[in-house]
């Protein structure tokens, strides 16, 4: 009976404690670590513990780099939790990208058109509403087509990014400062009419502000409200969703509205907030490493707080290990390869178990 039993047996599992959970996580984050340090040594033969001491120095050495450390986290946290409803409704958003950009080109049209005669209150406050409407229309448009023709929303959202990548052009190339520049420049630089004010001295406090509001009101909308739980239902099972008398169309228009609205406030944040411009790079690509923020989390918005903190602490610290030991950005980015494959890994030994089969079996197998 057991002569063609597999040698690995592995089940989907059922259930697992939370600290299991983040225990597998933790060993995974110690081998990544290990793994790197022989990496290291075999490439550089320098010490591990230097190079990951200056990891730490690349991104909270002083308090500037640590601050913007924490900008930088709060933007692709800012997406992530944008991220979260439409995944846990199972409509799979990449489209991040563009929302953002949208988003940030609104932001900068108001600074552009308005900044001399609106002050900087009633800037931020436009701003805001404009980024917040580009965002959910970009988000809006693949959703209809979802609910009324059941088109790809990968594909979909993921065309959209393009769209948005050549409308940023065309706006960049209209508002171009100086003239033949290919580039905006800094907006309002004189007069900083729409820029966040500094907070208790600190330049990024707002934007840090902001955005965890953002990541508390979502994780209080999915959790205990009705349409947070709509969306769960839809997720889980569509018709389900339609027996119980919800109108799958108008949860999947309504999720990707706020979706795509939430990633055009992070493109409002990164002009408003950051940058002071924008261009093809103002999303930087922080669409699509979101979608790792928003999985691995398990779209978990107070957990998306850490797994953003994480990757953004690995992009500083693989700057700095390249630039003070003068290594190629591919060697700095391999060792952040190697600490993201072993924490995506991980996720696989939580969802499911291995079992290796027996030595009774196999006795049981030659008999």
């Amino acid at each position: 009976m057991n002569r063609h039993e597999p040698l690995i047996h592995i089940a989907k599992r059922d259930s697992i404690a939370w600290w299991q959970a983040w225990l597998v996580r933790l060993g995974a984050v110690v081998l990544a670590l290990l793994t790197s340090a022989l990496f290291i040594y075999a490439l550089t033969r320098l010490n591990p513990v230097k190079v990951y001491g200056a990891m730490w120095e690349g991104a909270f050495g002083t308090p500037r780099r640590a601050w913007i450390t924490a900008r930088d986290t709060s933007i692709l946290l800012c997406i992530g939790v944008g991220l979260a409803p439409a995944f846990m409704m199972r409509f799979w958003n990449v489209g991040a990208e563009g929302q953002v950009l949208m988003g940030g080109c609104a932001t900068a049209a108001v600074l552009i058109y308005c900044g001399r005669s609106l002050s900087t209150p009633a800037l931020l406050g436009l701003g805001l509403a404009a980024s917040l409407m580009a965002g959910a229309l970009w988000g809006i448009v693949p959703a209809v087509f979802k609910a009324k023709w059941n088109t790809n929303e990968t594909l979909f959202t993921l065309m959209m990014n393009y769209i948005a990548i050549q409308l940023t052009c065309f706006f960049v190339t209209k508002w171009e400062n100086p003239k033949g520049s290919n580039t905006v420049g800094i907006i309002n630089q004189k007069t900083q009419a729409g820029w966040f004010p500094d907070l208790a001295g600190q330049q990024y406090l707002l934007n840090v502000i902001i955005v965890l509001t953002v990541t508390v009101c979502m994780f209080l909308y999915l959790k205990y409200t009705k349409q947070g739980y709509e969306i769960s239902v839809v997720g889980q099972s569509e018709n389900t969703a339609r027996y119980a008398g919800i109108s799958v169309r108008r949860v999947i228009v309504r999720t990707m509205a706020i979706s795509g609205a939430v990633c055009g406030l992070s493109g409002f944040i990164a002009v408003a907030g950051a940058s002071h411009t924008v261009s093809t790079s103002t999303a930087g690509g922080r669409g699509f490493t979101a979608i790792i923020v928003a999985w691995m989390s398990k779209f978990n918005t107070f957990v998306m707080i850490l797994i953003a903190l994480l990757l953004v602490f690995l992009e500083k610290g693989a700057i700095q290990i390249a630039s003070q030991f003068h290594l190629n950005d591919y060697a700095s980015n391999v060792v952040e390869g190697i600490i993201l494959f072993f924490l995506l890994g991980s996720e696989f030994f939580i969802q499911y178990s291995v079992r290796f089969r027996s030595r009774r079996s196999e006795k049981e197998a030659e008999a």
